[in-house]
C-alpha cells in the first residue's frame, strides 16, 4: 500500500517555510512530507531522520528528484541533537514529528506490526536492535507484560491477556503475529471483540516497548525546543494518547509562567516563556474518510519567540 502522509498541507502551511529554511524532519518515512517539504526550500536545506533502511532507500530515490539540498541520517531521531552538532547545525527553523507508522511498514507482512497478516513477531523499526516482539512475549514475566499492556496500551484486560501467554509460551515459544492475535482473542470476553479488534492495543503496547517510542520521543522533542531557532516551528503529528499527552505537557511547560510567578504584576523579561502555542488541529472528515488511519491524529504547533 503506498503510504499517504496525514495532515500534509496543514503541517506544510504550519512551518511557515521560506526559500532558505534549515529544516528537520525526525520522521522521514516514505518521504510523503519530506518531499514538499523540499520543494519549497530551493535555497535551504532538510535533514531527515529515519531507523528504517528500505525507507530511506525509497525516500532518498524520491527526494533526489526534486533537490540535492537535503542529507538522510540513518538513526533514530534520539540523537537528533548530537548529529546535529556533528554538522555544526546549532539552530533550524523547523522540526515536524510525525508519529505514526508508515502504511509500507504496516502492510509489510515480514515486518510483524499487523495482527491481520502470518508473521514472525518483529515490530523493530531499526532492524539492527537486538530486541523484538519475539524476545517480549516470550521473555518478559507475567508482571512486566501487564505493566507494559496497562501502561503503553491501556488495555484492561492486561492481566487475563498476560496470563494467558504466560500459560501458552510454557508449551511452546510464541512465534507468529497470528498465534498472538488468537491467544489475545481468547482472553477477552465476546462482547469486548465485538466492539474492536482485542489485539490492537496490545500489539501497539509491545511496538512501543521494542522501539522505547515514548522515552526516545520526550528525550527528543526536547531537543528539539533547543535546536528551534527564533520563529521557528515544531510539528508534532500523534497517533494516540499517551505521545499527545507527553507532548501537551512539554508544550505547555515551556509556553506558559511558572506558576510562582505568575502572580507578580510584571514578569521579568528573562522569566518569561520562550514559546507560544500556535495551534491544535485534527484531520478533516474528507481526510479521515479517504485515510482511515489518520483518524486519531491530532497536530500540536509551536513556535519559539525568544531565547
Amino acid at each position: 500500500m503506498k503510504h499517504i502522509s496525514v495532515l500534509l498541507n496543514e503541517c506544510i502551511n504550519a512551518l511557515n517555510l521560506k526559500d532558505d529554511s534549515v529544516i528537520i524532519d525526525a520522521t522521514l518515512g516514505y518521504a510523503g512530507h519530506s518531499s514538499e517539504i523540499l520543494k519549497r526550500i530551493p535555497n535551504g536545506y532538510l535533514y531527515a531522520f529515519d531507523q528504517d533502511e528500505e525507507a530511506i532507500e525509497s525516500s532518498y530515490e524520491r527526494l533526489s528528484k526534486i533537490s540535492s539540498n537535503f542529507e538522510i541520517i540513518h538513526t533514530n531521531f534520539v540523537n537528533m541533537k548530537d548529529e546535529m552538532k556533528k554538522r555544526n547545525i546549532d539552530h533550524v527553523d523547523g522540526i515536524l514529528f510525525d508519529l505514526g507508522v508508515s502504511s509500507p511498514q504496516l502492510d509489510e507482512e515480514s515486518r510483524g506490526f499487523s495482527f491481520h497478516n502470518e508473521a514472525r513477531l518483529d515490530m523493530r523499526m531499526d532492524k539492527r536492535n537486538s530486541l523484538s516482539a519475539f524476545e517480549v512475549v516470550n521473555n518478559y514475566s507475567y508482571e512486566k507484560l501487564v505493566e507494559i499492556f496497562f501502561k503503553y496500551g491501556e488495555e484492561k484486560y492486561a492481566r487475563n491477556i498476560a496470563k494467558k501467554i504466560v500459560e501458552a509460551r510454557k508449551e511452546k515459544q510464541i512465534e507468529t503475529t497470528i498465534e498472538l492475535a488468537e491467544l489475545i482473542s481468547a482472553s477477552v470476553p465476546a462482547k469486548y471483540k465485538r466492539d474492536h479488534h482485542p489485539a490492537r492495543k496490545v500489539f501497539q503496547a509491545i511496538r512501543i516497548e521494542v522501539n522505547d517510542e515514548l522515552n526516545v520521543f520526550t528525550k527528543s522533542l526536547n531537543y528539539a525546543l533547543d535546536l528551534i531557532d527564533v520563529n521557528g516551528r515544531i510539528c508534532v503529528i500523534t497517533f494516540h494518547s499517551l505521545e499527545d499527552k507527553i507532548c501537551k505537557e512539554i508544550f505547555k511547560k515551556n509556553s506558559t509562567v511558572k506558576k510562582e510567578l505568575a502572580s507578580l504584576p510584571i514578569i521579568p523579561d528573562e522569566f518569561k516563556p520562550k514559546f507560544k502555542l500556535i495551534d491544535i488541529i485534527e484531520p478533516s472528515k474528507e481526510e479521515v474518510l479517504s485515510n482511515n488511519r489518520s483518524r486519531s491524529a491530532k497536530l500540536r504547533i509551536i513556535e519559539r519567540i525568544g531565547r
